[in-house]
């Protein structure tokens, strides 16, 4: 028992300088490069012990000098910096239309943004695998060099199988363990999410669902699906499935009748751009797509008004049945046609959802638009690079690269 304390006091300032470590590595990767009496002010220790803690991270490769920074007064003072080329991460968005690459290093700094037709058909990871490595290669990288590799896809990966499902629009990504298949062509860790999961995280960590701890993200695109977080958790679900709104049956409550079954229809058809489209024929109003449609329609008078009504009843009707369960604190509408539409359509969807539950749910338009799929992909690389590298909690919410764990807690 006393060997055991003494160890315990041994270990002490061990323990302490990892923590005073890890601590100045993340007030270094939230901040940039500091100076010593910055980063000193930033974790709250002495002068000479911050010199010492520079000068361990310094030789072990993990922060490095940088450019003087000259003041009104006295020598200029060194700036300090974590190094980036400790590791370097992608983060993916993959559409029926393309794959959208971005690689960066262990600091957040672009190194490579990357775009190409998405490729299809059985030999879709091969070719997938060709254009993550033009994309390595551009950055000076092998794609095995890579420490972790985040995709966000339509669908859903089931965590026990690795199957992607609900992408019949991607062909050739399903039917096989895709993330293994991946890991596989590219010789490093590849997780595997869904598109909508991905924009949550960045709306948790970006925009409007920073203090809020429970709230649903509605994905209104060519392409329906929702993000259910709880307690600033995502909630997959035992397959991965959670959140797959598109495939409810719900009624048409538009009041003008474009054909479809108004008794029970899939929630996905009728807020495809194809049906959008009708209903905004049905109204007097011509576009080229779903999003064009909302935007004539705001410039369209009373006729416009009407359309966008009808559309918010079909928006509501399937997002009631969420809240009614699950009662969240926010919904969020994102993606082309809640881009498009804005804080008005927020309020005829909310307007109208009021009518259909009792919970008195705000609905606004989520915040992080521009490219956000491959924004949340990269940070749940870095997160889980960072937890890696440095002992940093991954910032990463409800993600594991453990393919072991995934499948454990799938059980």
């Amino acid at each position: 028992m006393a060997r055991e304390a003494g160890a315990a006091r041994d270990g002490s300032p061990r323990l302490l300088r990892a923590i005073n470590d890890r601590a100045a590595i993340e007030a270094m990767l939230r901040r940039g490069a500091l100076t010593r009496a910055e980063l000193e002010a930033a974790i709250g220790l002495s002068k000479p012990a911050t010199v010492a803690l520079l000068a361990r991270l310094e030789k072990a490769g993990m922060v490095r000098r940088g450019k003087l920074r000259g003041g009104n007064r006295g020598p200029a003072a060194q700036m300090w910096s974590v190094n980036g080329a400790l590791a370097h991460v992608a983060g993916v968005s993959l559409t029926p239309d393309e794959v959208d690459i971005v690689i960066a290093d262990i600091t957040g700094e672009i190194r490579v943004e990357h775009r190409s037709a998405l490729p299809s058909g059985n030999d879709a990871p091969l070719a997938f695998a060709t254009a993550m490595t033009e994309a390595a290669a551009r950055a000076e990288l092998r794609p095995d060099q890579l420490a972790k590799v985040v995709i966000g896809s339509p669908g859903a990966v089931n965590p026990a199988t690795g199957h992607l499902g609900f992408a019949p629009h991607l062909p050739g990504w399903e039917g096989f363990d895709l993330p293994g298949r991946l890991r596989a062509e590219l010789g490093t860790d590849v997780i595997v999410d869904n598109d909508v999961n991905l924009v949550a995280l960045v709306e948790m960590t970006a925009g409007r669902a920073q203090q809020v701890r429970d709230f649903v993200l509605v994905w209104l695109s060519d392409g329906l699906g929702a993000a259910v977080v709880i307690d600033r958790v995502l909630h997959r679900g035992v397959t991965g499935g959670a959140g797959e709104i598109d495939w409810m049956r719900v009624p048409d409550r538009a009041r003008l009748d474009t054909g479809v079954d108004r008794t029970g229809s899939r929630l996905g058809g009728l807020l495809s751009y194809r049906s959008i489209n009708k209903l905004a024929r049905a109204h007097g109003l011509k576009a080229r797509n779903g999003a064009a449609a909302v935007q004539a329609a705001h410039a369209a008078g009373a006729a416009g008004q009407a359309f966008l009504a009808d559309l918010a009843r079909r928006v509501a009707t399937g997002v009631a049945g969420v809240v009614s369960v699950l009662d969240p604190e926010l919904v969020l509408l994102t993606a082309e046609i809640a881009q498009v539409g804005g804080r008005q359509f927020a309020d005829l969807v909310a307007a109208e959802l009021h009518r259909l539950v009792v919970p008195r749910t705000p609905v606004e338009p989520a915040e992080c638009t521009e490219r956000a799929v491959r924004a949340g992909a990269l940070q749940v690389a870095l997160g889980l690079a960072r937890e890696q590298v440095f002992g940093l909690p991954a910032t990463a919410v409800g993600i594991r690269s453990d393919p072991e764990v995934q499948l454990e807690e799938a059980r």
